[in-house]
């Protein structure tokens, strides 16, 4: 099933004659494939060398944030484990609960703070929370250095700009300008990154 989708979507790019830059294929088509919009084509933006930043970051055991328990659901752990690896989502726990309530923040927000004292490599994949990015804006002004952030939440509140600001914010990123975008979009990204590590 899977691969008939993926030779549809290449029959139709062909027909659109749409030509991917090889680096970026497998995450264009994977989000093409989760999602069966063809729009992303246009609306995935990449800073330069972001996907070899990630992979190697990846091979070198980096953990991924999600801001969702789907997303978390979503990506192949056992994919990422055999590097050394884990997906991590703080939104449920406890303490981020309880903090987040004592600050007057968003769990999103307190999510990434909490993410953000990992004493290792990071890779921030936000499908859903536009907090969650400008959260993370805010600790990298501060000095915080995640690895990269995928920045493709979904929604009409905040969520363009949140996205904009992520662009301009010094990091590697891939963004999804505009509305669309989602914690199965994120996952999917992550998926096509770690599928490919050897590529």
């Amino acid at each position: 099933m899977e691969k008939t989708s993926f030779s549809i979507i290449e029959k139709e790019l062909t027909e659109q004659n749409i030509v991917l830059e090889a680096e970026l294929a497998p995450v264009i088509k994977r989000v093409i494939h989760t999602t069966a919009d063809f729009e992303y084509v246009k609306t995935l933006k990449f800073s330069d060398g972001v996907i070899n930043i990630i992979k190697n970051a990846l091979k070198n055991g980096a953990d991924i944030i999600t801001d969702t328990n789907m997303a978390k659901a979503g990506i192949n752990k056992k994919s990422l484990a055999k590097y050394g690896g884990e997906v991590h989502c703080f939104m449920a726990d406890d303490d981020v609960a309880t903090e987040a309530k004592e600050k007057n923040l968003t769990r999103a927000a307190v999510s990434m703070q909490k993410a953000s004292e990992i004493e290792k490599p990071l890779v921030f994949a936000v499908g859903n929370a536009p907090t969650a990015l400008f959260e993370l804006c805010s600790l990298i002004e501060k000095g915080y250095k995640p690895v990269a952030v995928i920045g493709v939440p979904v929604g009409f509140v905040n969520v363009v700009a949140a996205k904009e600001m992520i662009m301009k914010a010094g990091v590697p990123f891939i963004v999804n300008q505009g509305r669309k975008g989602g914690s199965n979009v994120a996952a999917a990204i992550c998926n096509a990154l770690l599928y490919n590590l050897n590529d």
